[in-house]
């Protein structure tokens, strides 16, 4: 008889990818990200249990929106108090917080749930080329590079 594999805590391993956002557009982005912090690129998939990876997306300023969504697409947010109503196009918060418009569209993405909160804090997003964590993807990378001159 067969068995489903159900993997351990232990067994699970997190790699780090960094995703340039420039001229990709904002769904696409988003759901590719939303697959890895998820962990469905993975043969040990399980929608129980985290174990998706790290994801840094850097130039987030320079995310491609199609259509005319830069100039009709809003935020809308309320205060629950009468007339709290608030409205944030995308262009102004594009300027404003370029990050936080990745963030949002992932975390559309994302269960939301208790699990889906833990996997979005292995996003990280920054408007410019530049991040801090280059001791982390470099160990990926290098990581890689090994295992493609072993094979």
């Amino acid at each position: 008889m067969q068995k489903t594999y159900s993997p351990k805590a232990s067994e699970i391993t997190r790699e780090w990818h960094v995703i340039d956002a420039s001229g990709i557009p904002l769904g696409r982005l988003a759901s590719q990200v939303a697959q890895l912090l998820r962990g469905k690129h993975k043969p040990t998939f399980a929608p129980h249990m985290d174990g998706g990876d790290h994801v840094i997306v850097v130039n987030a300023a320079k995310i491609a929106l199609t259509g005319a969504k830069l100039d009709q697409k809003k935020y809308y947010r309320h205060s629950g108090y009468p007339g709290g109503f608030k409205e944030t196009p995308i262009k102004v918060e594009l300027e404003r917080r370029p990050e936080r418009v990745i963030e949002r569209a992932v975390r559309g993405m994302i269960p939301h749930t208790a699990q889906g909160k833990n996997q979005l804090r292995h996003l990280k997003v920054y408007a410019g080329p530049s991040h801090p964590h280059t001791g982390q993807a470099a160990q990926h990378a290098a990581a890689e590079t090994e295992g493609e001159a072993t094979s």
